[in-house]
């Protein structure tokens, strides 16, 4: 694997202690990662928070309507 794309995997994981702890700002309800789409779901807000380079973005504004 090259540097560059070695780089760009690591930077898009997410550490599994931080999802544990993270929860909608919203709603305070447990987040389900989804790491095709690099989001942070919240079910019960109906909300996909984006995770960019291994950063949780939890900012409301920011986040994804999810439709059913």
């Amino acid at each position: 694997m090259s540097n560059d794309l070695t780089a760009t995997v690591e930077a898009t994981r997410v550490d599994p202690k931080l999802l544990e702890i993270l929860v909608c700002p919203l709603t305070k309800g447990t987040l389900e990662y989804d790491s095709a789409r690099q989001e942070l779901i919240s079910r019960s807000a109906k909300l996909a928070y984006p995770i960019r380079d291994g950063i949780p973005i939890m900012l409301p504004e920011e986040a994804r309507q999810l439709t059913d």
